[in-house]
């Protein structure tokens, strides 16, 4: 009874046409289990996107160190770059290096 039911409703007629079942295992398996399913491709688009970004900030970081590296083509900018971040020195000279009391990392006493 309920078979012939189901035989009657237009919906179950049209499922039962051969192409449509075709199409719809057709659907479902580059949907969900094929080796170049729907599911892999989107995880490869946002992995695409990530490596997108990831290749402007590090073009970005490219674009400074070559800034670093024309000021450092004089020798002027070079000694003060050495003297800055190295703490170098020329013979028979003293350096002194400030700290100011807000600069210094102190533990406050209660």
């Amino acid at each position: 009874m309920i078979i012939h039911d189901l035989n009657n409703k237009k919906w179950f007629k049209f499922m039962k046409n051969i192409y449509v079942l075709v199409l719809t295992v057709f659907l479902i398996w580059m949907t969900f289990f094929d080796t170049n399913s729907l599911l892999i491709h989107l995880e490869l688009r946002n992995e695409v996107k990530k490596l997108e970004k990831q290749k402007e900030f590090l073009q970005g970081e490219i674009d400074k160190d070559k800034e670093v590296l024309e000021k450092l083509s004089d020798k002027k900018e070079l000694e003060k770059f050495a003297r800055e971040k190295f703490y170098m020195k020329k013979k028979n000279e003293e350096i002194f290096l400030i700290e100011y009391e807000d600069s210094l990392k102190t533990k406050k006493n209660e």
